[in-house]
């Protein structure tokens, strides 16, 4: 018996392999996308998965501006924030962080299902989120993963 196909193989910086992938979220729900993306940022999808390091690969996320919420939830749901101070909590509905910027939606919700940790604050780094179809990473030839 070969005593070779039980070993454990951990990755490291040196043999990860990352890659780049487009995402198109246009007609897509936000949930559902982020999901995707961050399985796909942080490499649960490869076998030589390791907790601890970036093995993940790098995501495009184009159209964020065509990204769709369920049900009631762009005047319902509400993202809080605190600035220290008393009396500072802040309230935003998805509509009005729409309105400033649609790449906030895409990448609050992403974060959130990041580790909370300095791993997760740099494979945050690896994501790439434009409002339109345009991207600037041609040159990387991105596959593109349809959902």
């Amino acid at each position: 018996m070969d005593t070779l196909s039980y070993k454990t193989v951990s990755a490291n910086q040196g043999t990860v392999n990352k890659e780049w992938v487009i995402i198109d979220a246009q007609d897509s729900t936000l949930g559902r996308v982020a999901s995707e993306v961050a399985k796909l940022i942080r490499g649960k999808h490869k076998t030589n998965f390791t907790p601890h390091v970036d093995c993940g690969d790098f995501v495009v996320v184009i159209n964020a501006d065509k990204v769709k919420l369920t049900g009631s939830k762009w005047d319902n749901k509400v993202y809080f924030t605190y600035t220290g101070y008393p009396g500072g909590q802040r309230a935003l509905t998805p509509r009005e962080l729409f309105a400033k910027d649609p790449i906030l939606l895409v990448e609050r919700a992403v974060r959130g299902m990041l580790p909370k940790n300095k791993l997760g604050k740099k494979i945050f780094k690896n994501l790439h989120i434009y409002v339109g179809s345009e991207h600037p990473h041609q040159a990387q030839q991105p596959k593109e993963i349809k959902l």
